[in-house]
């Protein structure tokens, strides 16, 4: 590919990352202001105009007073406050559709115009697919809080963040290996922790999700201590049968649980950061790499720990789940440069050429 076109796409593929990390942040924001459950309908293209009358509003406001989360959470509510849940949910929307586009029409394009290595044309198709059925989860997901629940499952929505970053994870690893330079020499123990780190950074991320999904963060606030202690009774974490459904339908497991998986993250970190500065041969761009991971997720613990002692208000949330996508961001790009074949070789501009 010549190095003009290698940086037109790098800059389309990190802009659908950026558009994506818009749209996580947005949905957040829905999320914590009990916004997601507003629209009770899923119309992928219709959906894309807001009400544009009064009677317009009315109907959808009477959609919504259907539901059980207008009736035993939001009953007597004004049309102007519906209004303002509506309006985030629905930017929600718009941004997933936005995003969705971003990345089709340009992705047709170069398919046409024959732009494409074979080996990226495919990889692209993979993720656009991804982010389809992930539209398809969110609906899923909303679907779930309309009858018989005043809220979504905590199940599917740590699912449909999840699916979220992998596409995100996708969309910055493949912005990152499109005309890479060759692979570096590191020893194999490096890759490894880089990899090992990228799937924690995701593990946590889920079960973040499912703190969120149940209100966990509302129920134990003191740090570093949990229920008084640092490690709870192994009785109030493992009260349910089978024993396994305490990590996902207990409250306190699953806090704990996104506690501990925070602590390992971190050391894990730590212990490749010194394996990085130890290691001879060890690139200074590899050790400045494992240096900002480690930096970005010790900073994200100090978030979240805000967070949660201050009974988790909109800013402070909305904050530790954008690091979030920070520190997977910066996981990522480590990953990537760490284990990139040594095949790959980088294009050369055309003015280096034409200097020589």
């Amino acid at each position: 590919m010549p190095y003009r076109r290698i940086r037109l796409v790098r800059l389309w593929l990190s802009l659908v990352a950026a558009l994506v990390f818009l749209t996580v942040v947005v949905g957040g924001a829905t999320r914590l202001t009990e916004s997601g459950l507003s629209i009770v309908e899923w119309r992928p293209l219709a959906g894309t105009v807001p009400p544009l009358s009064q009677a317009g509003w009315q109907a959808e406001f009477d959609k919504y007073k259907a539901i059980p989360q207008y009736e035993i959470v939001n009953r007597g509510m004004s049309l102007s406050e519906f209004k303002t849940i509506y309006w985030w949910e629905w930017g929600h929307r718009n941004v997933a559709r936005l995003t969705g586009l971003v990345f089709l029409l340009p992705f047709l394009w170069l398919l046409w115009r024959r732009a494409l290595p074979p080996g990226l044309s495919g990889g692209l198709a993979v993720i656009f697919g991804l982010g389809a059925v992930q539209a398809g989860v969110g609906w899923w997901m909303v679907s779930s809080g309309l009858a018989d629940r005043i809220s979504v499952s905590h199940y599917r929505l740590a699912f449909h963040l999840t699916l979220a970053c992998l596409v995100f994870t996708a969309l910055v690893w493949t912005a990152a290996r499109v005309g890479a330079p060759r692979g570096l020499a590191v020893s194999w123990r490096l890759r490894a922790g880089a990899m090992l780190l990228g799937a924690l950074v995701l593990v946590q991320i889920y079960f973040g999700a499912l703190v969120a999904g149940m209100r966990a963060g509302l129920v134990y606030n003191t740090w570093p201590l949990i229920d008084d202690r640092f490690f709870p009774r192994a009785d109030d974490l493992f009260f349910a049968d089978p024993p396994w459904l305490n990590f996902f339908e207990n409250a306190l497991t699953i806090q704990f649980t996104h506690r501990m998986v925070g602590y390992v993250l971190a050391l894990v970190a730590l212990l490749h950061l010194v394996d990085a500065v130890a290691t001879a041969g060890a690139r200074k761009g590899v050790r400045g790499g494992a240096l900002a991971l480690a930096l970005a997720i010790l900073a994200q613990i100090a978030v979240g720990v805000f967070t949660l002692v201050y009974r988790v208000p909109i800013e402070l949330a909305l904050l530790h789940q954008g690091a979030a996508l920070v520190v997977l961001a910066l996981a990522t790009l480590h990953a990537e440069r760490l284990t990139r074949p040594a095949s790959v070789a980088m294009p050369v501009p055309n003015l280096v050429l034409a200097a020589r």
